[in-house]
């Protein structure tokens, strides 16, 4: 079976270094320079279709956008995006919990119209308090995910094309409706490490998505996914998120890796590893504890690095190595039943195509790709000793930037 690769797209900024990148503000960790600074990228619409067309164009399926306080809004820009590209699907993070169900069934309707059914949709249930009472939402952890349960129970009865009545603790809805519904029905993407996670995971979630712990640590956590939606009735698929660098070789690579933490001083990361660890969210905490706050030993698996994890939460590793060792990583997590790898990198204009042009290759060669997009030079000849990527005899320009 082939995988299923996505991409990022970065609508809180993009940069070259792990620190800074954000447009507006310092995402929450106390730093004395929290406005744009040299190298970051922000997430206007140009430079956002950028990556887009790239993600297109190499042949990723879809491309996750954010939620929360220090991104653009998801449904907005993805929309917007839909315009610059052919056949990429968006995977929109959203927050049950701040728009009404069957609202966001309609919206989800409508989208899928608007795009010709290129919608997909990765419910964040939230897992920091502070950031829920930004938006209005006062209810604690293990409330969130009964109603993330109930939520999705509705957005399902109202996609049904009939009037639909439900009565919860919630969410109480009569004659629910989506009068298009939409088509084809968007996947759900879902993810939570705590108990009263799984549960609500195997009810509803076409694919439970996990961050890039371990092999084995991913393996016992869809085990015991897989375990509670047997018990369901049903089937589940998985996906992992992770970070990539790859580069055409392992030292080029690793050297590249090294080069994100250059900026990162004790500080800041003592800062970021406070913030972060005022989290509630299970799956934070596993983050936070492959590392321990420390660079000492950052390759916490073969070519699975946690160093993004000093100072950004949510996803904290990477997959870091050759073209070939990446490709390896990915099939060993395909080995254990992941079909779907949404990755991102720094920046991530750049990384999709060191990842596109390096990795995609040697997974369509080992048949875990349908097929790779040909370059769009593909069988034009070289000219003057030259590629035939830098056409018309032009000079090839090499980018040595951090």
């Amino acid at each position: 079976m082939s995988v299923h690769l996505h991409w990022f797209l970065p609508t809180g900024g993009d940069g070259r270094t792990l620190v800074d990148r954000h447009a507006y503000t310092d995402g929450g960790v106390k730093r004395s320079r929290v406005t744009p600074v040299s190298g970051v990228r922000a997430p206007d619409i140009e430079y956002l279709a950028q990556i887009a067309r790239a993600a297109d164009g190499l042949g990723f399926e879809a491309v996750l956008t954010p939620t929360g306080t220090w991104c653009e809004d998801a449904w907005l820009t993805t929309v917007a995006l839909s315009q610059h590209t052919e056949r990429l699907k968006f995977l929109v993070a959203f927050r049950p919990g701040v728009v009404s169900p069957v609202l966001a069934a309609q919206m989800a309707a409508t989208y899928q119209r608007i795009t010709r059914g290129r919608l997909l949709l990765n419910v964040v249930t939230g897992g920091d308090s502070v950031e829920q009472r930004r938006f209005g939402d006062h209810l604690d952890h293990d409330s969130r995910y009964a109603r993330t349960d109930e939520f999705l129970s509705v957005v399902r009865g109202v996609w049904g094309g009939r009037p639909f009545d439900f009565d919860g603790e919630h969410y109480r809805v009569e004659g629910g409706l989506t009068a298009l519904p939409p088509d084809p029905v968007p996947q759900i993407f879902f993810g939570g490490s705590s108990p009263a996670a799984g549960p609500v995971a195997a009810r509803h979630a076409d694919v439970y998505l996990t961050w890039g712990e371990p092999p084995e640590q991913v393996r016992a956590k869809t085990d015991w996914i897989r375990g509670l939606a047997e018990a369901q009735g049903r089937t589940v698929r998985f996906g992992i998120r992770l970070h990539v660098i790859s580069r055409d070789s392992a030292r080029e690579a690793w050297a590249a890796a090294e080069r994100l933490l250059d900026d990162l001083d004790e500080d800041t990361v003592a800062a970021a590893q406070e913030a972060l660890g005022r989290s509630e969210s299970v799956g934070q905490q596993r983050m936070l504890a492959l590392h321990g706050g420390s660079r000492d030993r950052l390759e916490i698996s073969p070519n699975l690095w946690a160093g993004v994890g000093l100072v950004r939460g949510g996803a904290g590793t990477a997959l870091v190595g050759s073209h070939a060792e990446v490709a390896d990583r990915i099939e060993e997590y395909h080995s254990l039943g992941i079909d779907h790898f949404v990755l991102s990198g720094y920046p991530h204009l750049e990384e999709a195509y060191w990842f596109g042009e390096g990795v995609m290759p040697e997974l369509a060669a080992r048949g875990l790709l349908d097929r790779v997009p040909d370059a769009p030079l593909a069988g034009i000849p070289a000219a003057n000793g030259r590629p035939a990527s830098a056409p018309g005899g032009a000079p090839l320009l090499l980018s040595g930037g951090r």
